[in-house]
């Protein structure tokens, strides 16, 4: 059962102005408990961030690994998205992609860092998504090496231009990267085909090692839910910030 101290949670509302997307962004910013500001945080980026909270249960997670692990208490800045274009920001063939990339490195990073204590090295940044998520948190890190290394991929949707642009890259020795994938997800339907997931998420790992990546991979039972995701935040969190 979960304890109610796990509950108790700061979670902060902001609203960005974009020039890149021509348009407002909402964050949702947790800050872990006694949260000081004279003490500087690593920071959790996620994509999808109000799903990330509601549905993945990141906030509540981030307490007990905190509370109960030993975990260096950190920030988590979720950035909110309109699902209805969802596939235009994320996907590297979308129409607004080059303009959220551009706003996720250049006006949410810096707009985070000038408001909040959180550590402005690649190394104490770690960004996460889920299936498009995933991937455009890697192509965030492909593109902005100087400001992430670290991405967390659940069921990354590496479809064949995410692929084409990895394997234009030569050296990604400095990059590290968690990926999962269900193993029921095989024949996701999907806005732009049907897509196997699990072959994908090889194919990528494949791809990243060949290039020096790190690459630490885990196939297990699940579909392409977050009812598979939430239970697995656990882990993929800890990978980084207990290294």
């Amino acid at each position: 059962m979960t304890e109610s101290r796990y509950l108790k949670r700061t979670i902060v509302k902001e609203q960005i102005q974009s020039k890149y997307l021509n348009d407002t962004r909402n964050l949702r910013i947790y800050l872990p408990p006694g949260y000081n500001e004279i003490i500087s945080y690593p920071v959790v980026y996620c994509q999808d961030g109000e799903e990330f909270f509601n549905f993945g249960r990141i906030a509540t997670h981030a307490n007990r690994l905190i509370l109960d692990e030993g975990t260096e208490p950190f920030i988590i800045v979720g950035v909110e998205v309109n699902t209805s274009i969802r596939t235009q920001e994320y996907a590297p063939f979308g129409s607004r992609f080059d303009a959220y990339v551009s706003c996720f490195a250049e006006e949410i990073i810096p707009y985070v860092e000038q408001r909040y204590n959180a550590r402005q090295t690649p190394e104490e940044r770690i960004i996460a998504g889920d299936s498009l998520g995933g991937s455009v948190s890697l192509h965030l890190a492909l593109l902005y090496p100087h400001l992430f290394t670290r991405v967390i991929s659940m069921s990354g949707a590496y479809y064949d231009a995410s692929q084409e642009i990895i394997t234009s890259e030569q050296d990604l020795s400095w990059l590290s990267i968690y990926m999962i994938v269900g193993l029921q997800e095989t024949e996701f339907v999907a806005d732009t085909g049907t897509y196997n997931f699990v072959q994908l998420n090889r194919d990528t790992k494949e791809l990243l090692e060949t290039r020096g990546a790190t690459v630490h991979y885990e196939e297990k039972e699940g579909r392409h839910q977050w009812g598979f995701w939430q239970n697995e935040l656990p882990d993929a969190l800890m990978y980084f910030l207990n290294s």
